[in-house]
């Protein structure tokens, strides 16, 4: 037997035959392709730390608290204002007012895993051990720049008042009934973790790496007593309710007496009910305490330092004005926004200093824009002329990026406008970086700064399982030597 010319009548036979699969020619349907994959994985996730990326780190922490002495005040003999002394005697001795300031350090983490399939799986891709690090570093910045804003571990928000209700109107479309309402208040954390669909933040249970668990509060109030309006064919709801000092949104429950469930999420006190009711809503059951704050874990933010009470930061917050219209800021027609000067002045007038930046939401810049470029104040373009005169470029849909304060030593100050992600809509923080001259002898080289206990440190865990298991953490405090250095604006209305 002769295999080779045995095995060439097979395959001639097999050519001969009527069977189609055999006899078509390769393509790439058939999959004998190959694969182009890009590596590394591409990382589509924005990743923005502006506060965070500014604000100065001061290592050498120790003990569970940095602790500091502050002298807040020279009260001069007599008169304070005035020093006039006799020929030959001497003047009266001068005071002070003093305070001992505390922070406690507390513990900012992050933790991740990869098999050791998967680290096998990715040879060639990418990294893994190392990406998995990185990524995990990033996610733990992102953690820390909303704590350096909305870290909340003091400021509790308690129970807001009773809706004030009314109903009027014609051409609404919601059914006529009695409607109760209850509000709950949000901080700026909060307002981050809820959503119409999601319901909103109440507590979470966390399971750590370790097995062990713990609980954090999700930043919203207790919820408020109920109010009672009817509604009568055409007519439109109207809710609003007294501002909650510490709150940036509110979360409002409507339906029947004890059945109100979860309807609108606002960053105003007030809002208006016009069309039928979700009914898929948080049952307002799930609201059962006051869950803004998170002590002995969290330390306060910027935001919540500048809105807790006695902190002599400046704080405005806009008029309820019209319910579910509210009250939007106001345009001074000169080129600038009323309620944004008067922070400026009354910052200067009481502590001879201005914000070195202001930070805002979208809208907000957008509104601040509505109101400076009016026809009161004059169109404002900008159009750039080459040398040669030749070419011509127009920039067109002009956004305010400075805003000038008058009220600042040495002729004024350009105090540049940023967009920031987790700052909410109808909120504009403004805070002054750096003291100015007239402070720089007081031993405070920074507003507020990042002490750390221990910078950021990667734990690589002992294998106990077929994984690789990675933390990072931080063990810091934000301390904040001068509140009256930041300054905000609330309730802002859209408009």
């Amino acid at each position: 037997m002769n295999p080779t010319h045995d095995t060439l009548n097979l395959v001639q036979s097999a050519l001969r035959s009527p069977d189609e699969t055999i006899a078509k020619s390769i393509s790439t349907a058939t999959g004998l392709v190959a694969y182009d994959l890009q590596a590394p994985a591409k990382n589509l996730y924005p990743f923005v730390t502006p506060i965070r990326n500014v604000i100065p780190r001061v290592g050498g922490g120790t003990g569970t608290a940095t602790n500091w002495r502050q002298v807040t005040a020279l009260i001069g003999s007599g008169f304070d204002a005035m020093g006039w002394v006799p020929e030959g005697q001497r003047s009266g001795q001068m005071s002070y007012a003093t305070a001992t300031k505390s922070a406690s350090y507390v513990t900012i983490g992050e933790e991740d895993a990869a098999t050791y399939e998967a680290i096998s799986a990715g040879r060639y891709f990418e990294d893994i051990q190392s990406r998995m690090t990185f990524r995990l570093l990033q996610k733990m910045m992102l953690k820390e720049e909303m704590a350096i804003l909305a870290g909340n571990a003091s400021l509790q928000l308690g129970i807001p008042a009773t809706p004030v209700l009314s109903a009027s109107g014609s051409g609404a479309t919601l059914p006529s009934a009695s409607y109760s309402v209850v509000v709950v208040g949000l901080t700026l954390e909060g307002y981050q973790n809820s959503s119409l669909s999601a319901g909103i933040a109440t507590t979470k249970t966390i399971t750590g790496a370790d097995g062990k668990s713990f609980t954090l509060a999700g930043g919203s109030s207790n919820r408020s007593a109920n109010a009672v309006q009817a509604v009568m064919v055409g007519q439109a709801l109207f809710a609003s309710v007294t501002p909650l000092s510490g709150a940036v949104a509110y979360a409002w429950f409507v339906g029947p007496a004890g059945s109100e469930t979860l309807q609108a999420i606002t960053t105003i006190n007030s809002l208006t009910f016009s069309a039928p009711l979700s009914t898929s809503g948080q049952p307002i059951a799930a609201v059962t305490a006051d869950n803004s704050a998170n002590p002995g874990y969290a330390f306060d933010g910027l935001l919540t330092t500048a809105l807790k009470p006695g902190s002599n930061a400046y704080v405005a917050t806009m008029a309820t004005g019209t319910a579910g219209t509210g009250t939007p800021l106001t345009a001074s027609g000169r080129g600038s926004v009323l309620e944004i000067d008067a922070m400026f002045e009354r910052m200067w007038d009481l502590y001879e200093l201005s914000p070195t930046v202001l930070y805002v939401n979208s809208q907000e810049l957008k509104n601040i824009t509505n109101k400076v470029l009016s026809s009161a104040s004059g169109p404002l373009v900008r159009y750039d002329v080459s040398g040669d005169g030749t070419a011509l470029d127009f920039a067109a849909s002009v956004t305010v990026s400075y805003y000038y304060n008058p009220f600042a030593t040495n002729g004024g100050l350009r105090i540049p406008i940023r967009i920031h992600p987790r700052v909410p809509p109808g909120t504009i923080l403004g805070w002054a970086e750096n003291l100015p001259v007239q402070y720089q002898s007081n031993e405070v080289p920074n507003v507020a700064e990042i002490k750390t206990r221990q910078d950021y440190y990667q734990i690589d865990w002992p294998v106990v399982t077929r994984q690789r298991q990675v933390g990072v953490y931080a063990e810091e405090v934000l301390a904040v030597y001068a509140p009256f250095a930041l300054g905000v604006i609330t309730n802002i209305a859209n408009g």
